[in-house]
């Protein structure tokens, strides 16, 4: 049987990722499949940089059309990232009727139905393994190893940039503008690492996990996001000596009728089982209606867990083409969804205990005003702490709350702004049992 022939676009740390293990692996993977798989073509931009591992420099072009138009390339995959050029270009690929594959989070989250749709139409499959989790094999658990169930909840951490900074900023007490530094000068980060930290690169994963469990696309901007750039040592510390860490967290429930999808910092007790969830590693619990909670756990980015995901996914796509099928499944895994439309449950609808630090003047009667104002909005206090030195007049209260709404919370801070007793911005992160 011929080999498998694979063109890819974008040979950049995923790419060259990629060839990697296509070339270092070559024997357990044809024994795995059963052919060769071989890189025919390798588009970009910029073709004379050293990737760390030999090429053929005739498999190298600048035109990523070079690769689509190879009548020889059965799989094209897609790794460039980005929107225009990689949505185009995944496209053109699947109106030749070439398989794809792509690690493109972005694109899928924001283009997820034109390309799923697109997909179907031609008659060819979609693997998008790397696109969340690096390493961790969670699309494949979710479209196959969990086909049967249906899956109440989603929790977890997916993107290692901001829970090394998390991790560091435990761990060191360093301020978040040092640590960032830090990542970047490591490699963990962009320069600025802006979607990362702002929560985007975690929404973007999740909207692919939500996809998958209901059969349908979900909205991105329906999908609340916060990020971590606003927290300071201090409240990390003060989460410890409540008994929490403090982690980036992706939430979906499934309500029934309706859908909580939520992207923040989150207080979670030290015992459950993300809070040791440290560094650049990724965590995705997953809980099904029959095979309960699962964890799945590894390396979310990298050269080698990314590569390593996408070479699975051609892999796939070669053991489907020396079997001589078709699609072996939609990319979601459902040939019907669930449901017509994902209803996102508005995040001011939410209930949960949450978490605040008050700066405030160092006289009397200041926690009973701001317990005054709490109260107005039903919002009951579980635990208070007020220690620390004094500081220009200020000191630090901290405190815990019951379960409340969000909409009261919100309402309750915008009251707290006309306080004279506070001296700076009220701190809030969201306390989660679950």
């Amino acid at each position: 049987m011929r080999p498998v022939e694979v063109g890819i676009i974008g040979f950049g740390t995923v790419g060259a990722g990629a060839f990697e293990v296509l070339t270092r692996n070559r024997e357990i993977v044809r024994s795995r499949v059963g052919s060769e798989i071989i890189v025919k073509r390798i588009a970009d931009l910029d073709v004379d940089s050293d990737r760390g591992i030999p090429v053929d420099r005739a498999l190298l072009t600048t035109e990523a059309m070079d690769v689509i138009e190879d009548p020889e390339v059965d799989v094209v995959v897609e790794l460039i990232g980005g929107l225009d050029k990689a949505r185009e270009y995944i496209l053109a690929a699947m109106d030749r009727g070439k398989h794809v594959v792509t690690a493109n989070k972005a694109l899928l989250a924001e283009c997820g139905k034109e390309i799923y749709e697109k997909a179907e139409r031609c008659g060819v499959s979609l693997g998008f393994e790397a696109s969340v989790g690096g390493g961790i094999p969670i699309i494949r658990c979710m479209r196959e190893g969990l086909a049967a169930n249906r899956i109440h909840n989603i929790m977890g951490i997916l993107n290692g940039t901001s829970n090394y900074i998390l991790t560091r900023m435990t761990e060191k007490g360093l301020p978040y503008d040092q640590v960032v530094e830090e990542a970047v000068r490591l490699g963990f980060a962009e320069d600025p690492p802006t979607l990362d930290v702002d929560g985007t690169d975690a929404a973007h994963k999740l909207a692919i996990l939500i996809s998958i469990a209901l059969g349908i696309p979900v909205s991105l901007k329906e999908i609340y996001r916060e990020g971590i750039d606003s927290l300071t040592p201090e409240d990390v510390l003060f989460a410890g000596e409540f008994g929490y860490s403090v982690k980036l967290i992706a939430i979906a429930r499934n309500h029934g009728d309706r859908l909580e999808a939520r992207v923040h910092p989150a207080m979670i007790p030290r015992d459950h089982i993300l809070a040791n969830v440290n560094e650049v590693f990724n965590a995705i619990y997953v809980d099904g209606d029959y095979v309960g909670p699962n964890l799945y756990y590894g390396l979310g980015a990298g050269r080698k867990p990314t590569g390593s995901a996408v070479v699975s996914d051609i892999m796939g796509v070669a053991r489907q083409i020396r079997s001589g099928g078709k699609t072996a499944m939609p990319p979601l895994a459902h040939f019907q969804a669930l449901k017509d439309r994902v209803t996102i449950q508005p995040m001011n609808e939410l209930t949960s205990c949450y978490y605040f630090r008050f700066s405030a003047l160092d006289r009397p009667g200041v926690l009973s005003q701001i317990a005054g104002v709490l109260g107005a909005h039903d919002i009951s206090i579980y635990s208070v702490i007020q220690k620390g030195r004094e500081i220009d007049g200020s000191v630090p209260v901290v405190m815990l709350t019951h379960e409340a709404r969000e909409s009261n919370v919100q309402k309750a801070l915008a009251q707290m702004e006309d306080l004279n007793v506070l001296t700076g911005r009220t701190v809030m992160i969201r306390v989660e049992h679950e």
